[in-house]
């Protein structure tokens, strides 16, 4: 059993990719029509620091290669498959440096969006997007094995879904556990696939224990280091002297604000 797990592709692994295409799809329209949904209603606009630009143009780029690599691998053209792959290794150092930047960004400039703490957004969004960039280069190193490939970049893309999930919720309403509810949702995608294991494979793959265990961990001590002295101390550091320390740290509704 331990040899067969460990063996490379099989052309059984590689011809299971109907599943995690979907599951591809349905990701990546989640982030465009959050952003779409908020731009159609005024929520956002392009007019803003040049910072908001390029952590757009990288996030977007890696959603247009994620797909394009389960279409790839949908089609059967593993040569276009595996040199597209290559920019991955470009893009995911370069998502993690533009998302740690964006965070202080946002920060400083607005506190981040008033459903949140200031400090759970910085702390754990900051935390929680360098272990995107942990499970994707984990998924890359793990490119000649289908399995834990495809199942970690599963869990790798899932972090990548609170921007989009949380301008689709109502989270105004969901005061003041908006942080908590927008994670554990994206949360349901690697669910999902455990499910889908255990119904076809009849076990679950490893990958997913291992890629949501360590997205659901690093979550929790990001949230136990935000709640901290240290956390607090951290944020107000960061927040020092720019608009973002003129919002309460916590979670708040703006004078006359309507859904």
């Amino acid at each position: 059993m331990a040899s067969t797990a460990a063996q490379p592709n099989t052309t059984a692994d590689r011809g299971n990719t109907r599943f995690f295409t979907i599951m591809a799809v349905v990701m990546s329209t989640i982030i465009v029509a959050g952003f779409s949904l908020n731009l159609a209603m005024g929520r956002s606009s392009f007019n803003v620091p040049w910072a908001y630009h390029v952590h757009g143009i990288i996030f977007m780029s890696w959603i247009g290669l994620y797909l394009a690599q389960h279409f790839t691998a949908s089609s059967g053209n593993w040569t276009l498959h595996r040199k597209l792959g290559k920019f991955a290794y470009f893009l995911v150092p370069l998502m993690v440096a533009a998302g740690s930047l964006i965070m202080v960004v946002v920060a400083q400039r607005t506190g981040g969006p008033f459903f949140f703490d200031v400090n759970e957004f910085l702390i754990s969004n900051f935390a929680l997007v360098w272990c995107f960039g942990f499970l994707a280069f984990w998924a890359l190193l793990r490119q000649r094995y289908t399995g834990w490939h495809r199942r970690l970049m599963l869990c790798s893309m899932a972090i990548l879904l609170g921007p989009g999930v949380g301008r689709l919720l109502p989270l105004p309403l969901m005061i003041p556990n908006a942080w908590v509810i927008t994670t554990v949702v994206t949360m349901i995608f690697p669910v999902i696939g455990m499910i889908a294991d255990k119904r076809k494979l009849g076990h679950v793959h490893p990958a997913y224990w291992w890629g949501l265990g360590i997205y659901a961990g690093v979550f929790v001590a990001s949230m136990l280091l935000a709640y901290s002295p240290v956390g607090y101390a951290i944020t107000d550091w960061v927040i020092a002297g720019t608009p973002g320390a003129e919002r309460p740290m916590e979670a708040f509704l703006p004078p006359g604000f309507t859904m």
